[in-house]
């Protein structure tokens, strides 16, 4: 994979957090994943950097997914106010 499509999937995946966070009003802890000190915006890292981000990350967010139950929302409301916020 390239370095600019690893930027984009952890990119998605800070998203994919902040969405289910924003639906749910409740935060997914990430500890290990804020440890690493990077983010999609980090360009200089290398491409190994962001994958093990994206490997921590999208761990957390399964992790945390598994002990949630299940969550019943609307999401035509739920976007729209997420795209007017954004």
């Amino acid at each position: 994979m390239q370095k600019e499509e690893l930027l984009h999937l952890h990119m998605l995946f800070i998203h994919v957090k902040k969405y289910y966070e924003t639906l749910t009003n409740a935060e997914i802890p990430t500890e290990r994943y804020n440890s690493l000190d990077i983010s999609p915006v980090h360009i200089h890292k290398n491409k190994k950097c962001h994958m093990e981000a994206i490997l921590v990350l999208g761990g957390e967010i399964v992790s945390h997914l598994k002990n949630e139950s299940p969550v019943d929302f609307q999401p035509d409301h739920v976007l729209a106010n997420a795209v007017i916020e954004s």
